[in-house]
């Protein structure tokens, strides 16, 4: 008689646990998987998938615009927000159904209830209350997002959460945060043509980016006709007859059809039960783990958005695959968390690995720059006024290339291919040497040769 019901099971049916029980399965091992919402998680049902979906709607103005530049007569277009959203829960639906196929093929036992941990190697599950045993527990339950310190009138905010469903677009929308989301949602919003405004309580939006980057986002926005107000919060919102009314802490006022908050998002351990069976949690809730991802009890483990790691999908995909390999496959390794690409996909969008230069500054002795910024081949013929920025950070001693960052179309597309670059530790010399692809935008990446200079330095 088997020891335990399962040899695993793992809370939450998100990127990292869906990952980690298929492998496990693979393996051999007997995997449930309990998912109190919808598989798929964050990223699939309401994140990444759903996100880059209306990036995309939204980029369709900037088409038809442009299409005038290239000889195109077009009628006014008109776009229509339910044919959107119909539209994006259907492939959703379709994604779902995929990752809930994958799981039984191999023969994992999906739950379709929320689970609790009730010890070491149990869980319960909470609409029928059965008691499960395992020999491994999977913490796999993502973020949420979080509304910041109570203020007078939260509950009629909306978050990212219900923003991808809202029965009308709104003509007018404030959306409070300076990180990823945020700066995305608020080029959705101003994309599909509602009057958007971007809040930050910082002094500039995207907090630890490189400071080019930050800039010439910022820039483009404004040349959008984005709003961006930094350095206020609000203290209270206003419910009226017209919509909503947010109060600054300077006694200002912003007036708007919705109002958004995407100031961050924490770790969803509430409830489940982890600090009873003496599961240590850190600062912000979060599940603290080795780097096996292992947590203080030997039988419990913890992968993804959850613990206080890098809160991207790949990165919970890699945590998954590495706890799976580890301990049914007998192939233990670790992920390697350094020159880990991202992007923004703003409009334009963001792509960058490695280091920032403020990061790099602070490590290298001798820092090398090269940049550029130019305006791309197809908008000198739209006539649209933006720029595309290309950086390089180099460490001067070895010639090795320490960060690569990008603004502009097919933004994170490049920076995939930088990323392998960085992996392989290119340097300098290894771009120079690099054939150029013409007519790209990419090229200027292995085209750069002269560094750059501070206007202070240049005057010295």
């Amino acid at each position: 008689m088997a020891k335990h019901d399962y040899d695993l099971f793992v809370i939450g049916a998100g990127s990292g646990g869906v990952r980690a029980a298929r492998i496990a399965a693979g393996y051999g091992a007997k995997v449930a998987i309990a998912e109190e919402y919808r598989v798929g998680g964050t990223c699939v049902i309401r994140g990444c998938v759903p996100k880059k979906l209306l990036v995309y709607a939204s980029r369709f103005a900037d088409e038809f615009d442009d299409a005038h530049g290239f000889g195109w007569k077009l009628d006014d277009p008109s776009f229509d927000w339910p044919t959107l959203v119909a539209a994006k829960n259907k492939e959703i639906a379709r994604l779902e159904k995929i990752y809930a196929t994958n799981l039984n093929r191999i023969g994992v036992t999906i739950i379709e209830e929320r689970a609790q941990v009730a010890g070491p190697n149990a869980v319960t599950l909470a609409r029928s209350g059965a008691t499960i045993s395992a020999g491994k527990i999977l913490i796999a339950t993502g973020g949420k997002p979080s509304l910041g310190n109570p203020i007078p009138g939260l509950e009629h905010v909306i978050t990212s959460n219900e923003a991808f469903d809202l029965k009308r677009l709104p003509k007018r929308v404030i959306v409070a945060g300076g990180g990823y989301i945020a700066v995305e949602f608020a080029g959705i919003f101003s994309g599909l043509g509602v009057d958007t405004t971007l809040i930050y309580r910082g002094d500039k939006i995207l907090r630890g980016f490189d400071e080019d980057l930050r800039d010439a986002l910022t820039e483009a926005y404004l040349k959008r006709g984005i709003r961006i107000v930094t350095g206020h919060i609000f203290t209270r919102i206003e419910k009226t007859a017209d919509g909503l009314i947010g109060h600054l802490d300077d006694g200002s006022t912003l007036e708007a059809d919705e109002i958004m908050f995407a100031i961050g998002r924490n770790p969803n351990t509430a409830g489940l039960g982890l600090e009873a069976v003496g599961v240590e949690l850190g600062w912000n809730g979060h599940v603290v783990v080795d780097e096996t991802s292992r947590t203080s009890v030997e039988t419990i483990f913890a992968v993804g958005d959850v613990t206080d790691r890098m809160a991207l999908t790949p990165v919970a995909i890699r945590e998954g695959h590495a706890f799976a390999d580890s301990e049914f496959g007998s192939k233990p390794w670790s992920p390697d968390y350094t020159d880990v690409p991202t992007a923004v996909f703003s409009t334009p969008e963001i792509g960058t690995v490695g280091l920032p230069e403020h990061l790099a500054a602070e490590r290298c002795e001798d820092l090398h720059i090269y940049k550029a910024a130019f305006r791309p081949l197809k908008a000198t013929v739209s006539g649209r006024d933006e720029k595309m920025v290309m950086k390089l950070i180099v460490d001067g001693k070895s010639d090795k290339v320490l960060g690569c960052h990008v603004l502009g179309e097919g933004a994170a597309e490049i920076v995939q291919l930088g990323a392998l670059a960085l992996r392989l530790g290119a340097t300098k010399a290894d771009f120079d040497r690099t054939m150029g692809l013409h007519p790209t935008a990419a090229e200027e990446l292995v085209t750069m040769r002269e560094k750059w200079v501070a206007p202070t330095e240049a005057a010295g």
